[in-house]
């Protein structure tokens, strides 16, 4: 069963699943983000400003292609974190800013060559009764302006059979108000709501909670959009359930939780070379948007997260490595009280998007891109390698002690930059020579990466 901890403080737990039943013209499909920069940060109940300040300083000059923001909508009151997942309405007045703090956001990200995706809350309202942030009066059922009770689905019940298709998509999630989307008016109210976000720059949309609508309404909705620009969904597989990730593949990508879940075994299970098989039983690549973790499973404990250290950031440089999904950097901040909203300063954030581990992988991806995947090499347990063509190699070692290897790779020979530890334009000591028969005669401390290409080579 799933039960999501961002929107009433449960636990979650994994979940979604079943058959593909829907089908979708071609030009309803945008998979896989479009352009050069394909990595994406989700710079998680970041304020707007702050978004785009992190886009012109950080962002933008490591090579992100898009950011991924909370939610931008009215919502409940209160400091929890998933209060932004209980809308009350679809104006822009959330704790992270107003709608002018929202459109200089994209502005700014546009101009550092950054796209934004905007984390879309449409399969249901509020659970209550209150006054919103932005100080709108709502009740359950009740959102002036834009809802009322015959727009909602008519099971009145929290969702309690994950085998039942129908009690997954019309009933309701922990409690909240379910919006019938098979309805025409709801339908065109929440296109009308992701039109007005597309007007304001966004790029595509996240959309939350789309296990809980049919495919063919989340088509439905797309397709009243005048222009509606990337897509993804948020699908999280279950085994044995009636909803699989793969129905909603014709509307564009699908986030791929069992891909986190497989990072965490290997990396914890102290066999990282089982990673040589890492798309085996998941979504076809260019239908995959793979995460180390995000906020759901950070505090629901199926994957790994930023208190890992070391093995968490080994984890991100190999997914930014290899050629399987597109990369969702997740960077959020730290906490120990699940439900502990975000800090409200400059301290107490993860930053991992900004960490050299992770950015150094960021530029690596754009410069080895659809390079093959080659020169596999493994220890059969705590450590791997692997190229990327002639144009990239990168070597894990998630053990205990040093690890001395030759590698053989398909990279001339030269200088490089170990871009793991070091920026290109300062890489004193982090250099690393490749032979012109293109082997590295190397050593690696424990819980350390190697990642070289030919975009910093240094001599």
């Amino acid at each position: 069963m799933q039960h999501r901890s961002r929107l009433l403080g449960a636990t979650s737990a994994g979940v979604l699943a079943a058959a593909g039943l829907a089908t979708f013209a071609p030009s309803q499909s945008q998979a896989t983000p479009p352009g050069d920069k394909t990595v994406t940060a989700t710079m998680f109940e970041r304020p707007y400003a702050d978004v785009g300040k992190a886009c012109a300083g950080e962002l933008g000059p490591a090579g992100y292609g898009y950011v991924q923001v909370s939610p931008a909508t009215e919502h409940i009151q209160g400091d929890q974190w998933w209060t932004s997942y209980q809308p009350v309405s679809y104006q822009l007045a959330g704790r992270l800013g107003d709608r002018a703090s929202f459109k200089s956001m994209v502005d700014a990200c546009h101009q550092a060559g950054v796209k934004v995706i905007a984390d879309a809350v449409i399969n249901h309202m509020a659970a209550g009764a209150g006054t919103g942030t932005g100080g709108t009066q709502y009740g359950k059922y009740e959102y002036p302006g834009y809802f009322q009770d015959a727009d909602f689905h008519t099971c009145r019940t929290s969702i309690n059979d994950y085998t039942n298709r129908d009690n997954v998509q019309n009933c309701e999630l922990v409690g909240l108000a379910d919006l019938d989307t098979g309805s025409d008016a709801v339908r065109t109210t929440i296109a009308a709501y992701l039109d007005d976000l597309r007007s304001l720059g966004v790029d595509g949309f996240r959309i939350d909670a789309a296990k809980h609508m049919a495919a063919d309404d989340v088509a439905a909705i797309k397709g009243k959009m005048s222009d509606p620009g990337f897509w993804v969904s948020e699908v999280i597989h279950g085994g044995g359930e009636a909803v699989q990730p793969d129905e909603y593949t014709g509307i564009g990508d699908v986030d791929e939780f069992r891909y986190g879940g497989h990072l965490k075994s290997a990396f914890q299970g102290g066999n990282i070379a089982q990673l040589k098989s890492v798309a085996d039983g998941k979504l076809g690549s260019g239908s995959a948007r793979t995460f180390v973790d995000n906020w759901d499973t950070e505090r629901g404990g199926s994957t790994l997260t930023y208190k890992d250290g070391a093995t968490y950031a080994l984890a991100n440089v190999f997914m930014l490595a290899s050629p399987y999904g597109s990369p969702n950097v997740y960077s959020g901040y730290e906490w120990s009280d699940k439900d502990a909203g975000p800090p409200s300063g400059a301290s107490g954030w993860t930053n991992t998007h900004t960490q050299q581990a992770v950015t150094g992988l960021v530029g690596f991806r754009n410069e080895v891109g659809a390079a093959e995947l080659t020169d596999w090499w493994d220890n059969g347990g705590s450590a791997l390698a692997f190229g990327r063509g002639d144009k990239g190699f990168v070597a894990l070692n998630n053990g205990d002690g040093e690890l001395t290897q030759t590698f053989t790779t398909s990279l001339p020979g030269g200088t490089y930059c170990n871009v793991a530890k070091a920026s290109p334009d300062s890489c004193d000591g982090s250099t690393v020579t490749v032979g012109d028969d293109g082997k590295i005669e190397t050593t690696l401390p424990a819980r350390s990466a190697l990642a070289l290409h030919t975009g910093a080579k240094t001599g």
